[in-house]
């Protein structure tokens, strides 16, 4: 989790000049976009594997599974608002939304694996 923490950072705050240039666009989506999207998308699911923690209710999984997302996205405006203030990058809301995007989507699959563990489990 470390490890990814300091790779989004990186991505976020490092001076990324000195790479080729990209294709601007693919299938019409800004690659920025993209980029911001495949950022996040691990996020909720590292942080499930990280966190190890069985659920004795689907009660208990929702909560884990929205209070991950949220933290998720206070990283992702995090990084957008520290972005504001570098004089090298900007700020774009629509990166935001790549962000909450690929947190949604994780997050669900994070739900439903908690679920599968828990019939799992129980059986």
């Amino acid at each position: 989790m470390l490890l990814y923490i300091l790779t989004v950072a990186y991505l976020c705050f490092g001076k990324l000049d000195s790479l080729p240039d990209v294709k601007r666009s693919y299938f019409g989506i800004d690659t920025d976009k993209i980029v911001h999207f495949l950022m996040f998308l691990p996020f909720p699911i590292l942080s499930y594997f990280c966190a190890g923690r069985k659920f004795s209710s689907p009660w208990q999984a929702v909560l884990f599974t929205i209070v991950i997302f949220f933290i998720g996205c206070m990283v992702a405006a995090g990084t957008e608002m520290g972005q504001s203030l570098t004089n090298y990058r900007v700020s774009d809301p629509l990166d935001f939304k790549a962000d909450a995007l690929a947190l949604a989507l994780s997050s669900t699959v994070m739900f439903i694996i908690i679920l599968i563990q828990n019939i799992h489990s129980r059986a």
